[in-house]
């Protein structure tokens, strides 16, 4: 059985001498707009999510080469081990929702040509996913830190000199809160499988975002989830809008969180892992 209602969701986090998000257009610096606000992009967030799927065993489509589940070189091969080109893209939408949770979650394209280089003998199936991430954006400006390092190991030669690339970067935000909305759409969902209880599951990932993501960029407990704010409606099209539901909380440049009441539909306020 698919998603019963409407679910709206909102994720506020903290960062703290960590890169959340780096721009690799900008040397990798933390993102940010033309404002100066800091930005965590969706396709991050979602990176996130996933990773945190793949530590409960569960199977996801979109692995990094660096941390998968199975032997699959490219996600071509991932897709071929259940899409059948004999079968109607209707037919291997369903098997690749059924196999996949990120793909009946967030949606995929399976925009694969055939082996034998034939135009228009390829797969294309574009599946559209109930679940929706937005940009994370900071509460406030962000001062970034830049820090210059050195290399003290020779990469190449026999070691009696220091190569070219002894000299980098590596930047940070100081202290900062950002934010992030998302929704749960059962009309798309009933054409993924989207269930209740998945929705559960990222009820579940969400408080441990940052848990096992440690890096160079973002040591470990330098980013935190402070709060998650999760609104469950009452119907599948819902009581409000999601941009009503969003625009009902206000978060401060500390991470306090204040919500505006809307009639008939009460959060639940889920601290952090």
């Amino acid at each position: 059985m698919s998603l019963t209602n409407k679910i709206d969701f909102a994720v506020v986090f903290s960062v703290k001498n960590a890169n959340p998000n780096g721009d690799p257009l900008d040397g990798n610096r933390p993102r940010t707009n033309y404002s100066g606000t800091g930005e965590v992009s969706d396709v991050c967030i979602k990176r996130k999510i996933r990773n945190r799927l793949m530590q409960t065993r569960l199977a996801v489509f979109v692995q990094s080469d660096d941390n998968k589940l199975d032997e699959c070189k490219s996600l071509r091969e991932r897709a071929e081990t259940v899409i059948d080109p004999k079968k109607t893209p209707t037919e291997n939408a369903k098997l690749a929702c059924n196999q996949w949770f990120d793909v009946r979650a967030f949606g995929q394209v399976f925009a694969y040509t055939a082996k034998s280089g034939k135009k228009g003998e390829g797969v294309s199936i574009p599946i559209r996913g109930p679940v929706s991430i937005h940009t994370a954006f900071s509460v406030e400006k962000v001062s970034i830190t830049s820090t210059q390092i050195t290399k003290s190991a020779s990469g190449e030669g026999d070691g009696t000199k220091k190569g070219p690339d002894t000299m980098g970067m590596k930047h940070r935000v100081d202290d900062a809160i950002y934010v992030f909305y998302g929704s749960m759409n059962p009309q798309l969902a009933s054409k993924t499988g989207f269930s209740d209880a998945d929705a559960e599951v990222i009820k579940e990932i969400l408080p441990k975002l940052f848990e096992n993501d440690a890096s160079s960029a973002r040591p470990e407990g330098s980013m935190e989830v402070l709060n998650v704010v999760w609104w469950q409606h009452n119907s599948p099209h819902g009581q409000y809008s999601s941009a009503k539901v969003h625009q009902s909380i206000t978060v401060a440049a500390n991470g306090n969180i204040q919500i505006t009441d809307l009639d008939g539909l009460t959060p639940q306020l889920i601290p952090g892992f």
